[in-house]
């Protein structure tokens, strides 16, 4: 893709601006982000997983109980691990599982995954209206229909979201 600023220069850096509900992207050369005042942030290709962990393996003292050992499913050795930054099979988690879990809790600060739970957002007053109106045409059409029980259940659905 080429900057759609100057034209000259593949484009390094997508931007997506969001004004008024109206989305417009731009595809900028670094020169071009520069001159906007952006900068193009390093992708994780960049900074692939495996070389991180490899090179945390390589960094850390090695564990004299495990530099010996090899999994006895697929042979990896813990130097081999530490060369490449991957395990051979799932039965390595068994044989290196304690250096393996004092690596981890050196690059995350914990062993075990404690991650974010997805709240979504509170609906905007623009959403909540878009989905009273979807709620009362669907009432509509289901007392058109004669359907009173789907339609006195959507009354409610309605009740329940319009502000009192």
């Amino acid at each position: 893709m080429i900057c759609e600023k100057c034209g000259a220069t593949g484009a390094v850096v997508h931007l997506t601006q969001i004004v008024d509900n109206q989305i417009s992207t731009y595809h900028l050369c670094e020169r071009c982000a520069a001159e906007k005042g952006l900068e193009s942030a390093p992708t994780a290709a960049d900074f692939p997983l495996m070389d991180v962990i490899a090179q945390m393996a390589e960094a850390s003292p090695p564990d004299t109980s495990v530099t010996g050992s090899e999994c006895a499913f697929c042979g990896l050795t813990w130097r081999d691990f530490r060369k490449t930054g991957r395990l051979g099979c799932p039965h390595c988690w068994e044989t290196f599982g304690g250096e393996i879990t004092r690596l981890l809790r050196r690059i995350h600060g914990a062993a075990r995954h404690a991650g974010k739970v997805y709240l979504p957002p509170d609906p905007s007053a623009s959403e909540m209206e878009k989905r009273l109106d979807g709620l009362r045409l669907r009432l509509e059409r289901a007392v058109q229909s004669e359907d009173f029980e789907r339609a006195a259940e959507l009354r409610d659905q309605i009740r329940s979201l319009e502000p009192a």
